[in-house]
């Protein structure tokens, strides 16, 4: 089973932090030593250790120096990088807005072949209305206390790059809880139209929709977390804070085996659509 994406996160800063700690004591170092050679307090050095603070490429090659291994230094602050990129909050993600975030990910879409989506709560973004997702970001800008409001805006910039499920050369599996059916999100009118529009979507060659059903019996996974696996190289987990980017081979191997099993779980076709129709009655 996937581990937490935050702890991933956390792990890739652990493996630094590990890496930094057994050059000092390579270098039989203390931690006020290795401090007063690098100039800072000892204290810092503890932080750091601990991975309670991600060191800066100044600090890994103040370290690497002080611990006589001025070879390490480069290779060190490129992985500390790449822990510290796997975790984004989004209140750095929208400082320019929902839309420019929608925007941002079209040249990727386009570039990506499989993508496989499981989603727990909330129907895909590439498969959400303009009604719903304006619904969705509308939430979203309002929690985040974003200065300006441009759900609606970012609504129109979801649905136009979703249009890569009609483009040739991709193939789409996604996975949707039947719960996330049942979720008004927005009101009657936009939630009827979301799931009118699953029916026609689903129905697409390229597009494998699953529902796993609330009353499935012998699950082997509980419903997880909302991921994205594209292609085989990233995982992408969102969180209520953050972003979390999985790039490392043997992760991204937990979500495919966690993807599996979810997908074994669902059902398709007729059935699935029964599902959704149920749904739209719900809402009468």
């Amino acid at each position: 089973m996937p581990i937490s994406p935050s702890s991933s996160a956390q792990a890739a800063r652990e493996v630094v932090a590990f890496r930094l700690r057994d050059l000092r004591k390579g270098a039989g170092l203390t931690v006020t030593e290795l401090a007063n050679q690098c100039g800072w307090h000892h204290a810092k050095t503890s932080r750091i250790e601990n991975a309670r603070t991600a060191p800066s490429a100044t600090d890994i090659r103040l370290w690497c120096v002080a611990s006589r291994a001025e070879d390490q230094a480069q290779d060190l602050i490129a992985q500390s990088l790449h822990a510290e990129s796997m975790y984004t909050e989004w209140r750095h993600q929208v400082r320019s807005g929902l839309k420019q975030l929608q925007d941002s990910a079209v040249q990727f879409f386009h570039e990506t072949q499989l993508f496989r989506v499981y989603s727990s709560s909330l129907v895909p973004g590439l498969l959400q209305t303009e009604g719903y997702a304006a619904a969705v970001l509308g939430m979203s800008a309002r929690f985040r206390d974003l200065p300006v409001d441009d759900s609606a805006d970012a609504a129109r910039a979801r649905v136009e790059r979703s249009r890569v499920i009609h483009e040739p050369g991709h193939r789409f599996v996604l996975l949707v809880e039947e719960a996330a059916l049942r979720y008004k999100i927005g009101d009657a009118d936009a939630m009827a139209a979301q799931l009118g529009y699953l029916l026609t979507a689903g129905a697409l060659p390229q597009v494998s929709l699953g529902i796993i059903p609330m009353a499935a019996t012998g699950r082997t996974q509980w419903p997880r977390e909302t991921f994205h696996i594209y292609d085989d190289i990233l995982v992408s987990v969102e969180l209520v804070s953050a972003r979390v980017r999985i790039t490392q081979p043997s992760e991204i191997a937990l979500y495919l085996k966690a993807f599996e099993e979810l997908r074994s779980m669902a059902v398709y076709g007729a059935e699935a659509r029964d599902l959704i129709v149920k749904a739209i009655d719900a809402l009468r």
